[in-house]
């Protein structure tokens, strides 16, 4: 802690020492959490590989924490930097995170955010540069394609009062490739084609009762950005980051996807592209309607074999992917309850690798619709999922601001998730579990038309202090995954057994 207020003070003097500027109005904000967790996230029980048997052993209990601290230096309304550190999260009792016995923690205060807020004199332009938090304009249940930190511009332009422009590009890899490709043409050639880049053109319009921002987001991927992460250490890793797993959200499938025999390319960068239309209409209150509508799109990369037949056949497969995702959300707000019905439905694949992926591709997917598949609570305190609806449906009911006591609020979800990819693609998959990979990895699982999952939230929140609130999450999901579906994967001599998932979670949060 001493090193962090060192830091924040070294900033303050430099801030107060560099320009013309003689009153910098500094300000201070912050957050510490402290979480319980009592879960099982697990949606696989045990596998059978020949006579092998594994079970999953994880621990079920957890205890965290986490503390956020930001800084502001204002010298005008025009002119501000920020800076945004943050320790942890640390797992009470793990020496690496500086929690275990004596808490004397390395590498544990991490730079979240770093950047200057300017304006234009005399014109409606603001400017933001540096590490910032980039989310893509959404509505119903959160953005499907990014939701992150991530170094960039963002620049903003207000037309008049109801119309505005806003840009940004934003770079979330570069410089990061060590020299191992699976392209033999690139062997060797460390930094070389590994940046992603990302521009997009937002045009937010408010009416009376009504908002809407059409949207478009145009991506260039160099062919070795995903590889080579000096710390994974090895191109089939790609990129994980505490957001997510990016090659998830990319590639085409789970289980399948063979980056070790991965065709070379003379492509220098791949093509990327999404679009969006979020529409929030509050003219009719008390009700609130809420559509969102998103396309995606990233080009082919390379090819791999893909194998079926316990291995005895295989055919070309595609790297490309290409989805579109419909969602929406209806409520009705009264003094003590908010009643509402949500769903969803987004394309899926069908059977033939050949084509691509016909699901939605995404950067860093961060789904609210629910608190335990989805990011809609304090999931930092188990497992924090960016969750991709892609290749899935769902529909549920929510009961929002439930209060019948001052300062004691419930929500409650019940959501029944089906899958929308062809069951065709399990023949290729190398584990009869491959459905449980993208959970396991941070989205959401690959869910085929014989498949679903029904989610059951109930989430209470107490504001003790003005400051001080009490977060309880209770949460279930049953497992109703077709085993006999998935036993035609392309392995030899497997089975697994399926179980239900879970979890129990209590948060104390302050925040000033």
């Amino acid at each position: 802690m001493k090193r962090l207020w060192a830091l924040f003070i070294c900033a303050g003097i430099a801030l107060g020492w560099t320009g013309p500027a003689k009153a910098i109005d500094f300000k201070t904000k912050g957050q510490w959490l402290m979480g319980f967790t009592l879960a099982d996230d697990k949606l696989v029980h045990s596998t059978r590989l020949g006579d092998e048997r594994e079970k999953n052993t994880d621990d079920k209990f957890q205890a965290k924490q986490r503390v956020r601290l930001q800084l502001d230096a204002a010298a005008s309304e025009s002119l501000s930097g920020t800076v945004y550190f943050e320790i942890g999260t640390q797992n009470w009792g793990q020496a690496s995170d500086g929690a275990a016995l004596g808490a004397d923690g390395r590498d544990v205060i991490k730079l979240k955010r770093a950047y200057i807020d300017w304006a234009m004199p005399d014109a409606p332009l603001k400017v933001r540069m540096g590490i910032q938090g980039m989310t893509l304009p959404n509505v119903a249940g959160g953005s499907a394609i990014m939701d992150t930190d991530v170094a960039g511009i963002t620049a903003n332009y207000d037309i008049n009062d109801n119309v505005g422009v806003t840009v940004l590009w934003a770079r979330p890899l570069n410089d990061n490739f060590n020299g191992t490709s699976p392209y033999k043409s690139n062997r060797a050639q460390a930094g070389y084609l590994d940046n992603l880049d990302l521009f997009s053109l937002m045009v937010p319009v408010r009416l009376d009762g009504a908002e809407i921002t059409p949207w478009i987001m145009y991506g260039m991927k160099g062919r070795n950005s995903m590889y080579g992460i000096a710390q994974w250490q090895g191109f089939h890793d790609g990129v994980y980051t505490a957001d997510g797993n990016l090659n998830y959200s990319l590639y085409p499938y789970p289980g399948i996807y063979d980056r070790d025999r991965l065709s070379d390319t003379t492509k220098t960068y791949g093509n990327m592209f999404w679009a969006g239309l979020p529409i929030s209409i509050t003219a009719f209150d008390p009700w609130n309607i809420e559509i969102d509508i998103n396309y995606g799109y990233t080009e082919s990369m390379g090819h791999y074999w893909a194998y079926k037949d316990r291995f005895s056949s295989r055919r070309s497969a595609n790297t490309e992917r290409e989805g579109w995702l419909a969602k929406a959300l209806l409520e009705y707000k009264t003094d003590w309850v908010t009643p509402g019905i949500l769903g969803w439905y987004a394309s899926g694949d069908d059977s033939n690798p050949k084509n691509g992926s016909e699901r939605m591709p995404s950067i860093v997917p961060m789904g609210t619709f629910t608190s335990f598949l989805g990011d809609g609570n304090l999931g930092w305190a188990w497992n924090d999922y960016a969750l991709d609806y892609s290749g899935t449906w769902g529909v549920g009911i929510q009961l929002a601001d439930i209060s019948f006591l001052e300062s004691l609020k419930h929500t409650f979800r019940a959501v029944y998730w089906g899958g929308t990819n062809s069951t065709g693609m399990i023949k290729y998959m190398t584990t009869p579990y491959a459905w449980n990979d993208g959970w396991a990895s941070g989205t959401s699982p690959y869910l085929t038309t014989e498949d679903s999952l029904l989610e059951f939230n109930l989430v209470t929140n107490y504001q003790m202090y003005e400051n001080f609130e009490i977060n309880l999450d209770l949460a279930y999901v049953a497992n109703f995954i077709d085993n006999s579906a998935w036993e035609k994967a392309n392995i030899r001599d497997a089975s697994f057994n399926k179980q239900d998932a879970w979890k129990a979670q209590l948060v104390f949060a302050y925040s000033f």
